[in-house]
């Protein structure tokens, strides 16, 4: 089968420009693989380097080596490699990320930020009624909203346009019990779709529902002593 992510030895450093430039290693000789319909989970310890491989992933930070390779419109484009243009391309189509938080245009109501992934209002409204968000909070800005009823937003945003993968950073972080339920369900909802999907979960229960593997992430000298 083939993969829909293949990351190849790929290794991130860091330039300390106030410390006199010295460099922090942080990924080294990284390589996994990602199927359809599959859930990898990222581990290890805080530090270890799990947001900046995320990340990476996105094509928010550039890699120092090896190469990332995303399967897009049939073809297997090297995130490492592509321009801004394409890396946007691949996000709007085929990438989908959910953050810890939430980062909207200001005085853009809520429901509209949903429906700029490409739905309708109904479809919007609906996602944001199963997340739990009240109808009179739709059509508020999100930044008078709750840390939690922002990552319910940012949520509606990331599961409303199916996208062959996605990348989720701590979903459930700021949310209750039963709004975790709801995103698990919907992580399986789009695992039942073919959606390939890399997380980090520090809920372990929320990690146990819905990782098929885990991926573990070890700092540098660790992997080294090993």
């Amino acid at each position: 089968m083939s993969a829909l992510l293949a990351v190849e030895g790929l290794g991130k450093d860091f330039t300390l420009h106030l410390q006199g430039g010295v460099t922090l290693a942080v990924l080294r000789g990284v390589s996994f693989t990602l199927h359809a319909g599959e859930c990898v989970a990222l581990t290890g310890p805080s530090g270890a380097g799990k947001s900046t491989l995320m990340r990476c992933l996105q094509g928010n930070y550039g890699a120092d080596a090896g190469r990332i390779l995303v399967r897009h419109r049939g073809a297997m484009v090297d995130l490492a490699a592509a321009d801004a243009r394409a890396v946007r391309e691949v996000r709007a189509e085929t990438l989908g990320y959910v953050s810890q938080f939430l980062r909207a245009i200001p005085r853009v109501p809520a429901i509209e930020l949903v429906m700029a992934e490409g739905v309708g209002r109904e479809e919007a409204r609906g996602l944001l009624l199963r997340l739990n968000l009240p109808e009179r909070l739709h059509g508020l800005p999100p930044a008078t909203f709750s840390g939690g009823e922002q990552q319910r937003v940012n949520l509606a945003r990331g599961f409303a346009r199916p996208r062959p993968l996605m990348l989720l950073d701590e979903p459930t972080a700021s949310l209750d019990a039963a709004n975790r339920a709801v995103v698990v369900q919907l992580i399986h909802e789009a695992k039942a779709r073919g959606c390939g999907i890399i997380g980090i979960f520090h809920d372990a229960g929320v990690r146990d529902a819905v990782a098929d593997r885990l991926f573990p992430v070890l700092p540098l000298e660790a992997t080294e002593a090993a």
